[in-house]
C-alpha cells in the first residue's frame, strides 16, 4: 500500500472485468494505529486511509470507461465498499481466529471511529464490517453507526470457530439478532472461513432474520496461526460455484470470495450465477 499503489488499482481492474459488483478498498489493515507504526503522522494515516477509496473509485472509472454501450447495459454500475476490518487485524496475529483480545465497548468505537469518518468522506457507497470475530466489538460498531454514523448503510460479516458458532464462542442465533436490530446493517453473513462450515452458519442465521446474506469464505485451505502458513484440507471436493449454488438458494445474496482466491475464481462463480 506504501510502495506499489498500481499494483492495488490494478487489481481492482482485475476483479471487476471479472465480473464483481462490489469493489472493497484494501483498507482491511489500514488503521491510524497501525500506520502510525510504520512511522506515518496522524494526518499521513488519514490520508492513506482515504487513498484506499481514490484507488478504488479510479479503478471503477476505467473498468466503466472501457466497456461498450451494449456491454453497459448488462452490467451494474460496481460499488465501492469501505473495508473495515477488525481489531485484530491491527495486532497483525492471527486474532481474527483466536480472538485474544478484550476492549471496552469505548475503546473499540475509538479505535474504529476515524478510519470510518474518512471512508465515507472519501466517497465509499457503504461499508464492509468484516472478519469481525468478537460480539462486544461487533456491538459497538452496530453502536458507532447509529449514534455517529446514522445515514450509513453497511453489511457485516464475521470469522467463525465452527458450524454454529463465531470466533469468539458467541452462536451465530445471537450474531443474528444484532444485525437484525440495525436498520443500517443491511446483509450479514460469514467471510474468512471454511467454505464446509458455511451451510449451517447461514441456516442458523435464516431462523433469526430474513435479511439478505453474505458469504464469502476462504479457499478450502486452513490458516495455521503457529506457522503462519496455509494448509491445504483432505476433503477440498466443492468448487466455490457449486457452493455458491447452495448458499444461494438459503439466502445468500452477496457472494465471493475471501483469503486465497483470485479473479479466476470470481470470473467462474460470476459466469455461473448471473
Amino acid at each position: 500500500m506504501l510502495e506499489n499503489l498500481q499494483i492495488i488499482q490494478e487489481l481492482h481492474e482485475d476483479y471487476l472485468r471479472s465480473g464483481v459488483d462490489i469493489v472493497t478498498t484494501s483498507s482491511y489493515q489500514a488503521t491510524v494505529q497501525g500506520l502510525e507504526n510504520y512511522g506515518l503522522s496522524e494526518k499521513e494515516a488519514l490520508d492513506t486511509i482515504a487513498l484506499t477509496v481514490e484507488l478504488a473509485k479510479n479503478a471503477r472509472q476505467n473498468f466503466w470507461q472501457s466497456l461498450t454501450d451494449d456491454e453497459k447495459k448488462n452490467r451494474v454500475n460496481p460499488l465501492i465498499a469501505g473495508d473495515v476490518g477488525p481489531y485484530a487485524a491491527y495486532l497483525t496475529d492471527g486474532s481474527e481466529y483466536i480472538v485474544d483480545y478484550q476492549l471496552s465497548k469505548e475503546a473499540f468505537k475509538d479505535f474504529h471511529r476515524s478510519r470510518i469518518q474518512t471512508l465515507l468522506a472519501a466517497g465509499s457507497d457503504f461499508l464492509a464490517i468484516e472478519t469481525i470475530p468478537n460480539m462486544a466489538e461487533a456491538t459497538a460498531l452496530v453502536e458507532l453507526l447509529a449514534d455517529e454514523f446514522p445515514d450509513t448503510e453497511a453489511y457485516m460479516s464475521f470469522t467463525t470457530q465452527d458450524s454454529q458458532k463465531i470466533s469468539d464462542g458467541t452462536p451465530m442465533t445471537e450474531v443474528a439478532k444484532l444485525c437484525d436490530s440495525s436498520k443500517q446493517i443491511l446483509a450479514f453473513g460469514i467471510n474468512c472461513s471454511r467454505p464446509a462450515i458455511i451451510s449451517d452458519l447461514l441456516k442458523a442465521s435464516r431462523t433469526i432474520s430474513q435479511k439478505p446474506l453474505v458469504t464469502y469464505p476462504n479457499s478450502g485451505e486452513i490458516y495455521d496461526e503457529a506457522t503462519q502458513t496455509w494448509k491445504s484440507l483432505p476433503d477440498n471436493s466443492h468448487t466455490l460455484c457449486e457452493n455458491s449454488q447452495v448458499w444461494h438458494k438459503l439466502g445468500a445474496k452477496t457472494i465471493g470470495g475471501c483469503c486465497r482466491t483470485r479473479p479466476e475464481d470470481i470470473k467462474l462463480l460470476t459466469d455461473k450465477l448471473k
